[in-house]
């Protein structure tokens, strides 16, 4: 089952979520977007949002640089030790930043007549499975204290950095890892699964075409 999960499964949830993004914007370029509610209510959406996308868009770099830089890269100028420390202090004010954003936005979304008349189940599904991930992710800080020495930290590094580099026995790296670990890498790879068949596709959008585009965006011409 250990092999499995986190030595197959991590290629099957990223080969869906390539493809799947592929063949979505090929076929249904009309469903590529977020689908902002921002229209039909304004209340709780510049803050929560903006908490939510800062602090997921840090944990993510966070965990792309943390877990992908080699150890003879970063021992130059630090230790395991000191990475773990500062992943663990950083991991905790961003993961906060995004935990409160959440709470607002789940909240405007099921307590919200107008937003929530619009809300489909994936969108709740999407939600709701992000807010437990991160959930999750922030109770690994105290399961990392008790492992001082970044010896936690090199584990999943190594199973990390054998996934994308296709070679074998990544899976070998974290069989003795706490199971908060796990299932955090578990549900996260679940997330990439299920991408393509979300709003989170929008995620592959340029967001300079949003935020440099001139003029307003036509939604509907007068008659």
């Amino acid at each position: 089952m250990n092999q499995f999960l986190f030595g197959i499964y991590p290629y099957i949830a990223m080969t869906v979520f390539l493809l799947g993004s592929m063949f979505r914007y090929d076929r249904d370029q009309y469903t590529w977007k977020a689908s902002s509610s921002q229209m039909l209510s304004t209340k709780g959406m510049r803050i929560g949002s903006n908490l939510f996308h800062v602090g997921i868009i840090l944990l993510f770099f966070g965990h792309l640089v943390g877990l992908l830089t080699p150890q003879s890269i970063y021992h130059h100028f630090m230790t395991a030790e000191t990475k773990q420390m500062m992943a663990m202090i950083a991991g905790g004010i961003f993961g906060t930043l995004c935990f409160i954003g959440m709470v607002i936005l789940i909240h405007r979304r099921l307590t919200n007549p107008r937003v929530r008349a619009t809300t489909k189940f994936s969108d709740i599904f999407v939600l709701l499975l992000l807010f437990v991930q991160l959930i999750l992710g922030l109770l690994t800080i105290p399961a990392s204290a008790q492992h001082p020495d970044g010896s936690s930290m090199i584990a999943l590094a190594n199973w990390a950095q054998h996934i994308v580099t296709f070679r074998p026995g990544a899976a070998e790296f974290i069989i003795h890892e706490a199971l908060i670990f796990k299932l955090h890498i578990f549900l996260g790879l679940t997330m990439f699964l299920v991408f393509p068949f979300t709003r989170l596709v929008h995620v592959w959008s340029a967001p300079a075409k949003y935020l440099f585009r001139k003029g307003y965006q036509v939604v509907r011409k007068r008659g």
